[in-house]
Parts: structure tokens; sequence; C-alpha cells
């Protein structure tokens, strides 16, 4: 049996409970997985709560998508996995199929990828899915190069403070925004180049200022809503405002017409468009475990929790004070 998230209506944190499952055996195309630690996610939250992208289709359900630990057993057709195989898993399936806050967990060996060598589980945990994330967007989609400006809404978010890094192992320039000051100086030691608060600054006039009133080539925001009039208009001319999440919860319009139409592109981005390629998933895992090894890259954990004391880890996540990641540990 394995200790396993589940609810079993939609709501806050409370509705979460850790409850014996089996362990089921991998099938065609599967592996199973002892968990040793589990990524927290805010689609896991909207997903909980009813506000993701997808509906959960029944009841009970299951959360989680970024595990790390060792394979167990493998499932029939499965290639270059073996028992014993430090692993990490990818978001790259629905949580109405799969669920990785468990001790152990089935997933598609597809979304499995082999950990680093000095990788613990708690780094295998939290490092994928923010570099992937951040490399997709800024690399695949935007085609962000040396010398371009990167404005980082929500910046200190795990995927905020990866696109960081990222844009500095580019070549390109992190401007950060976030809703106080009271991160500047960690998302300064981070590698922003500057840090707006949103709260307390004018954000365009920073932002202008910073970019010697060019603006940024990309604008990555995990924000949505209508503040994406504002950074619409920070955009440079054929720059890309790409929307990779909705965390304002309110309904996000096309800024284009209102500022004039200028040379603005929008687009939304999962990063489903990275892991469910599996040919864009080789080069990002290649570009990922290239910055580890030299440094440039790590994973930043700002707290863990027993897997049992999953409610207050999404109370923790809900409040959104937090820099880095989430972790349940098992």
């Amino acid at each position: 049996m394995s200790r396993t998230v589940l609810f079993r209506e939609l709501g806050g944190p409370e509705v979460l409970r850790v409850e014996d499952t089996p362990a089921g055996e991998p099938g065609a195309g599967e592996v199973r997985i002892r968990v040793g630690a589990v990524g927290v996610n805010r689609a896991e939250a909207l997903f909980r709560s009813g506000h993701y992208i997808e509906d959960v289709r029944s009841f009970p359900a299951r959360l989680g998508a970024e595990a790390a630990g060792v394979v167990e057993a493998v499932g029939p057709g499965v290639t270059g996995f073996a028992p014993g195989d430090p692993v990490s898993t990818v978001p790259a399936f629905s949580q109405n199929d799969y669920g990785v806050y468990a001790d152990q967990a089935v997933v598609p060996a597809a979304a499995v990828l082999h950990r680093p060598e000095g990788l613990d589980a708690v780094g295998g945990a939290a490092v994928w899915m923010p570099y992937l994330t951040a490399y997709g967007a800024m690399v695949e989609t935007c085609g962000v190069r040396p010398g371009d400006t990167v404005l980082i809404n929500a910046a200190s978010s795990s995927v905020g403070l990866a696109a960081i890094h990222v844009a500095e192992r580019i070549g390109a320039t992190p401007i950060a925004l976030t809703r106080t000051g009271g991160k500047r100086d960690a998302l300064l030691k981070e590698g922003a180049a500057a840090v707006v608060a949103t709260d307390t600054e004018d954000v365009a006039a920073a932002v202008r200022e910073a970019t010697g009133g060019r603006g940024a080539d990309a604008v990555l925001d995990a924000v949505a809503g209508p503040g994406v009039h504002g950074l619409g208009a920070l955009v440079a001319p054929g720059g890309t405002l790409l929307i990779y999440g909705g965390l304002s919860g309110e309904p996000t319009p096309y800024p284009g017409f209102d500022l004039g139409m200028p040379a603005l592109s929008m687009r939304t981005y999962l990063v489903f468009e990275t892991t469910r390629d599996a040919e864009r998933l080789r080069r990002a895992a290649a570009f990922v475990t290239a910055g580890l090894r030299a440094g440039s890259f790590r994973p930043v954990v700002a707290r863990t929790f027993d897997l049992d004391d999953v409610v207050e880890a999404h109370r923790v996540l809900d409040a959104a004070d937090h820099l880095g990641k989430l972790v349940l540990t098992t």
C-alpha cells in the first residue's frame, strides 16, 4: 500500500487527505517510482479548487506531476529505465490520469527523466518544471537571444527564478517584477539586473529606464488579467508578451488595439508544449542538465513538508509569500 494524497470534493487545502491506496503495477509504457520528494505546483492548487484549465473528471482525485525517486518496476515496452535508477518526473500528463503526491506512483515513461548525478530527491523534484518552463518559453517560443531583455512578472516564483537564471545563461538581461520590495535583495542575489516592486513603484518608468526606453524583447507573465495592458506597453517593437499562468483569475484582454496596434505578439504557453514533444524535451533536458553541471542552475527550495503535512504545504502555497519551490518529502 502507498500513502496517497486524495481529494473527494473541490475546495481549499482542507479537502486534501492522505489515504492508503494500492501501489499498482505499471502497464505498457509506464514505470512505478518509489517517491522520495514531490514538487508542489500552483497548477495543483487550481486543480484542487476547480479553477484549473482542466476540470476534475471524477472523485477521488489525485494531485501532482513533479516527483523524484527511484524506479521500482517498468511496464511492457519500456526501455532506457531499470529498477534502481534515480529519476524525476516532469509535467507531461493530466492529473486526471496520474498523480505523484504519494509514496509510490505509476507514471508514463515518457514523463520520466534520469536524475543528474549529485542531485538528491528534493532537488530532483524542484528543478525540472521551473527550468523546463523557462527554457521552453524563452528559447523555444520567444527566441530570446544574447543581448535581449526579458521582463519577468511574479519573479519570486520557482519559474520566475529559473527564468532569471536561464536569461543569464543565454546572455540576456533579466528584469524582475515583484509585488513588494521585500524580496528585492533576494532577487538581485539570484541574478536579476533590476527589480521593480509593482505595488509601490511606477513600473513603466522603471522598466523604460532599465531598458534605455526600448522595452523588453520578451515579457513572461504568470498573472494575466487586466494587467496585460500595462505589460503590453513595455514590450519592445516585434517582441512577445507570453502568458504562462493566470494567477489573477480575471479575464485577460488583448491589449494591442488599446495600445495603438504596435508590433506586439501575445500568446499563451504551457510547459506541455515542451514536455509532450519528445524532441523539444530532449533539447530542454540537455540544456538544463548542462546548466546544472556548470553551476548556473540549481533548485531553489523555500520549504519542505512531510507528505502528511500536505494541507499546511498548500496553505503556504496559497499565501504566495515564499521564494522558490515548496517540496513534499516521503
